[in-house]
């Protein structure tokens, strides 16, 4: 059989050229990886490393189990056990571990762990631990008549589940779930807030999405049609809110909407509306749509104008010469063209919108709140593992929709720039 030709040609040090060519390419990986090796180091110290953690911090608490050792190796022994009438062993464990609660001074944190799957609890263990070194035989009886709640089955099944450094206890009041004495089950209308916040969270990004992509669209097919010296000049219109600090334009649209800012009092000026009827837009949903669509905005810009600038004018032109409507010629020649910006703008608009909580927090008030905000407020002042089970259902939910968008429109077809 004949050689290949790479066997026979040799460089000009004597070696075969097959084996030069994959000397330089290992060469060439090896020069490219060790260029986007920092990038990639970054990458993994400042998002991967950090969303490792957070989904581990989501169904991970060792605030009982690591305290409770009497209590947790009881549950380990009688996993079957009748919540509803635990025995004398149990309670007699129970009461060993509030004595060493007391002792060791984490009563707080035991109970600050069991008040995460069933509220008021935290009292409950504190003036348990404090009356533990003194309960006698039968401790069932003795502990029953110290308060009645030690009996509930809420509170045995909360720390069966909290026996556990593992637990699923997280996700399910992320999804509005409550441990009553049968179980775990949907809470009450007043108690069901999670759900509703991320339907809302989806909902108002949609929105948010929606009126960028019509502020947008228009001034990114200005910029485009322009010559480029105008269209530098109106571009940096565009990009001069990123050179401003987020705080500083949020703020702004605080001095803006407010009832004594200034748009009221230029309504007023005008006899739009009186003095006494100022609209309310600060505080509520309309200032978080105002403010986070001027924040976003720039975002919708930029991809649908990278798209838009390569469209050859003589494609109008032509649809126009063979008798198409303005109409027709954008409806079947030009936006079809800036579909990709579409998408691009649209996905990256929505999914900045689902994370902001920086913008409603300080224009949104109450009404103007959404899933980001109650992640915030759990990760500094709550319960980080709730905040990371939230966190990561909205990071799947993220994904699902990334999934379907793909299905749908295909991220092959996206353009940034």
């Amino acid at each position: 059989m004949a050689e290949d030709a790479t066997t026979l040609l040799k460089t000009a040090d004597g070696r075969p050229l097959k084996a030069a060519l994959a000397t330089a390419q290992a060469r060439s990986r090896r020069r490219a990886f060790l260029l986007v090796l920092p990038l990639l180091v970054f990458v993994l110290l400042t998002f991967l490393i950090p969303i490792g953690y957070m989904l581990k911090r989501s169904f991970e608490h060792d605030g009982f189990s690591a305290n409770a050792p009497a209590l947790v190796q009881w549950f380990a022994e009688n996993p079957d056990f009748d919540p509803a009438n635990p025995p004398e062993a149990a309670f007699a464990a129970l009461v060993q571990d509030l004595a060493k609660m007391q002792a060791d001074k984490t009563t707080g944190m035991v109970g600050t762990r069991i008040n995460y799957t069933v509220p008021g609890t935290i009292s409950l263990f504190k003036s348990g631990a404090r009356a533990a070194k003194d309960l006698a035989p039968p401790y069932k009886e003795a502990l029953l008549a110290e308060d009645a709640k030690w009996g509930q089955p809420a509170l045995w099944r909360g720390m069966y589940d909290a026996s556990s450094t593992y637990t699923g206890d997280f996700y399910q009041v992320a999804v509005d779930r409550k441990l009553t004495d049968d179980g775990w089950a949907r809470g009450g209308d007043k108690e069901r807030i999670y759900v509703y916040l991320f339907v809302k969270t989806f909902l108002v990004s949609a929105l948010i999405t929606v009126i960028c992509l019509l502020l947008a669209f228009p001034v990114s097919h200005l910029l485009a049609t322009l010559p480029m010296a105008k269209s530098s000049l109106l571009m940096i219109l565009v990009l001069l809110p990123f050179w401003t600090s987020l705080l500083v334009r949020t703020t702004a649209w605080i001095a803006l909407l407010q009832e004594q800012g200034v748009v009221n009092n230029m309504l007023v000026a005008m006899g739009l509306v009186s003095d006494g009827n100022r609209l309310s837009m600060m505080y509520n949903m309309t200032g978080t749509i105002v403010a986070m669509t001027h924040v976003l905005l720039p975002f919708m810009i930029l991809p649908l104008y990278s798209v838009m600038r390569v469209i050859p004018p003589s494609y109008a032109r032509a649809a126009r010469s063979l008798g198409a409507t303005s109409w027709t010629t954008f409806r079947r020649v030009y936006l079809p063209q800036t579909l990709p910006g579409i998408a691009a703008g649209s996905l990256l608009v929505f999914i900045l919108a689902v994370g902001y909580y920086i913008t409603p927090a300080l224009v949104g008030g109450a009404d103007g709140q959404l899933i980001s905000n109650l992640v915030s407020f759990h990760m500094t002042k709550s319960n980080w593992s709730l905040a990371a089970a939230l966190a990561a259902l909205l990071l799947v939910a993220i994904l699902v929709l990334y999934w379907v968008y793909d299905r749908l429109v295909g991220i092959d077809r996206l353009k940034f720039g």
